[in-house]
């Protein structure tokens, strides 16, 4: 019971939200047939990516959307870093 706990209290829960975009879950309606709405959440695509960066001279772990990733892909990982603040 106190091993459980413990590994309770050192879990780490990550929000699901891309580190470049910003884009995080959003709430709306399914919508039946006969236009009854339940709500339920829509996430985001995001996979986790470890990536070297140049200028820190190390890997850097970063979870992303495909957007953020392909922003990535053209910027470069340490200009995209820079440019939305995560230097």
């Amino acid at each position: 019971m106190i091993r459980f706990l413990i590994s309770l209290l050192s879990y780490k829960i990550m929000s699901k939200i891309c580190d470049i975009t910003k884009k995080r879950v959003m709430v709306g309606n399914n919508v039946s047939h006969a236009k009854n709405r339940t709500r339920r959440t829509f996430e985001p695509n995001l996979h986790s990516h470890r990536l070297w960066s140049e200028k820190h001279n190390k890997y850097v772990k970063l979870t992303l959307s495909n957007k953020g990733l392909r922003i990535v892909n053209k910027l470069g990982l340490d200009a995209a870093l820079t440019k939305y603040g995560l230097d």
